[in-house]
């Protein structure tokens, strides 16, 4: 019974691709399909696939049947396509991962810069002393040349 089912299934997927061929390997096996691998003989059977209006198919050309790639082709083909798109995903989400932290730094030193524009006094911490006081007037200068920096380097 599986002999039968097998043999329909090869024969529809065959019949599909033009003329069926019987492959007999040398140790008496029977398979049937399109093309016969290495080390068979090959002979030509009289299933062929037909159109609708009962003319036969034409046949592919020898030529174009050694032209089909191999599964093993197809599959690393496959394969590679698969990689390289998983690679153009990881790209993007590092683009747009990036893009929205340059986002978020701008509006950060826009908003800092807002603050010094302000006028309002700026609690810091001393560098020297590691004391909390105000900003004087010179560091907040260089506090203020440093949010510009920010913003030329994050908000273009």
């Amino acid at each position: 019974m599986r002999l039968i089912i097998a043999a329909a299934i090869v024969l529809a997927s065959a019949a599909a691709h033009g003329q069926v061929m019987k492959c007999v390997s040398p140790d008496g096996r029977v398979e049937y399909g399109n093309r016969c691998p290495a080390g068979t003989a090959e002979e030509r059977t009289t299933i062929s696939t037909r159109s609708s209006g009962g003319a036969k198919a034409p046949e592919a050309p020898a030529a174009s049947a050694s032209a089909q790639k191999s599964l093993a082709e197809r599959n690393a083909e496959f394969n590679k396509r698969q990689v390289e798109q998983r690679e153009a995903q990881q790209k993007a989400q590092k683009l747009a991962s990036e893009q929205a932290q340059k986002k978020q730094a701008c509006e950060g030193a826009q908003n800092y810069l807002r603050t010094l524009d302000s006028g309002v006094r700026l609690r810091a911490l001393d560098p020297k002393t590691g004391e909390v006081g105000y900003l004087d007037d010179d560091r907040r200068a260089a506090e203020y040349a440093k949010a510009r920096k920010a913003i030329e380097q994050n908000c273009k």
